[in-house]
């Protein structure tokens, strides 16, 4: 356990940055380097700890405004950069940090697709790096760690992404899914997952459980394309600061019993320290109140046999195992570090 891998994280003042800065910091085999903002951010040169009070004497760290300057010394001083940033601006910086000889864990969506045509209709804008969205891994961590292992530029997966095909690769892997019918996934997210930026939707007086970009969330490509199978997803903002449940409807080919998707999901999730199974959900079922906090995937299914449907449900922190979590898991695949326990500081 000698190992130092130094870390910087760019966009450290939102809500995933400084659960990214927490994370490492604590990590044993990690140091924390550099916390950037961009220059013209109103954070500049102010301690974490003052815009995330619950941090006050554990990430006293000043944010450091991203010139030119500091920009080029980053490679000089670290291993890993990780992206909290906006898509495009992640699109701009990755190209950049490869070639200081950087490793990159971009939590955005600007690489999480190989095929280009996705970005003007999904995210608005055209992609200027579509020979780099080839090289990139996608980091569900359960699933890609092979190819994580060896990865320059990990795309660290969506918070919806994450829980709704870490519910629905099991069984699409072992075959058990109708191909002709498309999974219907609605999912419920806390307001954290809209971002720190103010805005009328997330003030306390206006929150309230609704649904939003229906049939047009960027999420819906980036799940199809990882399950390798088109499905319907209507995501709904929560009146709750974080977590996410995935509720998924399934067609099953013929003649699936609940057995066999028990099998798949054991055998899909042996040995995983972030995964937990809930099987029939009987008495108890994924819920946000037990993942809150923690990078754990809580993961339940119920089948009727008789009309050959079944229900999925995920649990997890849009905060940790739907971004910063899963980000350092994929660092501690790519450096060959320990497993480190991912859960929030307190």
């Amino acid at each position: 356990m000698t190992q130092n891998i130094r870390c910087a994280v760019i966009g450290a003042s939102g809500y995933t940055g400084v659960e990214l800065a927490a994370l490492i910091a604590r990590h044993p085999q990690m140091s924390l380097g550099g916390v950037y903002v961009s220059e013209a951010s109103l954070d500049a040169n102010k301690p974490l700890s003052q815009l995330h009070g619950r941090f006050l004497g554990l990430l006293d760290t000043p944010l450091t405004p991203l010139s030119e300057e500091a920009f080029a010394a980053i490679g000089t001083s670290h291993d890993v950069v990780f992206l909290a940033t906006e898509h495009q601006v992640s699109t701009q910086l990755a190209p950049k940090l490869l070639a200081q000889g950087l490793v990159v864990m971009d939590l955005s969506g600007g690489f999480r697709f190989a095929d280009a045509d996705i970005y003007p209709q999904y995210y608005g804008f055209d992609h200027a790096e579509p020979e780099l969205l080839k090289k990139a891994v996608y980091g569900l961590a359960e699933w890609n760690a092979e190819s994580i292992k060896t990865a320059n530029l990990v795309a660290v997966p969506g918070c919806y992404p994450t829980a709704t095909l870490s519910a629905l690769k099991p069984l699409k892997e072992a075959g058990l899914l109708d191909t002709q019918q498309y999974p219907v996934v609605n999912a419920v997210s806390g307001v954290t997952g809209a971002g720190r930026k103010a805005s009328m939707v997330n003030s306390f007086c206006e929150v309230s459980l609704h649904p939003y970009g229906i049939l047009g969330h960027r999420h819906q490509p980036e799940i199809g394309t990882h399950l390798g199978q088109d499905v319907i997803f209507t995501p709904h903002l929560g009146n709750f600061p974080r977590g996410i449940v995935s509720t998924v409807t399934v067609k099953l080919a013929s003649d699936v019993t609940q057995a066999q998707v028990t099998e798949a999901y054991q055998n899909a999730y042996a040995g995983s320290k972030c995964v937990r199974l809930y099987d029939e959900m009987a008495g108890q079922s994924p819920s946000i109140k037990n993942v809150v906090g923690t990078s754990h995937c809580d993961l339940g299914w119920k089948v009727d046999e008789t009309s050959g449907h079944a229900v999925l449900v995920a649990a997890i922190d849009n905060l940790l195992k739907g971004a910063a979590g899963q980000a350092i898991q994929c660092a501690n695949l790519r450096f060959g570090l320990i497993d480190f326990p991912l859960e929030a500081a307190s």
